[in-house]
């Protein structure tokens, strides 16, 4: 069936000699694997390598047959071209990372609009803004939104939170349990949007800790879910 639809790269894998295997997130089908025959021998042929960096912004015309592993791009565009994304050496350390995550984490084949609007949108908020340092974290807090397991703010009060249970709680109890810096910049996070994300004051070693406290969040609720190859390397530019 022909059609026609926005997708973001997640992951690129050389396939044969020749051919690369794209992995996409799409507002039509979600989680779409592409085969792109002869991409790696000639630069003459249908479409460039060059539209495939991580999280790049497509529009696909393609012939998607729903039992079919690997599908075929018929035409290909940009529909949104980044000014700083691949450049600025922050926001590509963003790039690769959140691309990891978000190809571990998004597994569904099927379409979930406002999942694409969110990460769509927040992509282009980071393109065109210039304070980038925190953006992961409120992204991936934000992202657990549309993933079935952001935090329950109903006891947002309580000193600890449960990452097991994903709620706010008075006792210290179980297994995986945040308190102190951590649960404060939690409920920061939690009541922040992108746009004043900057007046919240976070150290290179508090940055960590709460990122290596989020990772360990989507472990807890996803199944498949692995930290990152890219995390040691996204730390050291950003610590």
């Amino acid at each position: 069936m022909l059609t026609s639809t926005k997708a973001l790269v997640l992951s690129k894998i050389k396939y044969r000699d020749h051919d690369l295997i794209v992995k996409c997130y799409t507002e039509a089908n979600g989680v779409t694997n592409y085969l792109l025959k002869g991409i790696l021998k000639s630069k003459k042929g249908p479409y460039n390598i060059a539209y495939f960096q991580l999280l790049s912004q497509l529009q696909l015309e393609t012939d998607y047959k729903t039992n079919r592993s690997l599908q075929y791009i018929k035409e290909i565009k940009s529909y949104y071209l980044y000014t700083s994304l691949h450049t600025n050496i922050l926001k590509s350390a963003i790039t690769l990372f959140l691309a990891e995550i978000l190809s571990y984490a998004l597994q569904e084949e099927e379409q979930n609009t406002l999942l694409y609007n969110y990460i769509e949108t927040t992509l282009q908020w980071l393109d065109t803004n210039e304070t980038p340092s925190n953006f992961h974290l409120l992204f991936l807090i934000r992202l657990t939104k549309y993933l079935g397991f952001y935090p329950d703010q109903s006891n947002i009060e309580a000193p600890y939170f449960n990452l097991l249970d994903g709620a706010f709680q008075h006792k210290n109890e179980g297994k995986y349990i945040v308190f102190g810096e951590n649960l404060t910049l939690l409920k920061s996070l939690l009541g922040t949007t992108f746009d004043v994300l900057n007046t919240i004051q976070i150290t290179g070693k508090q940055r960590q800790a709460f990122l290596t406290l989020v990772l360990t969040y989507f472990e807890l609720h996803l199944g498949n879910f692995k930290k990152p190859k890219s995390l040691q390397v996204f730390n050291d530019v950003f610590n």
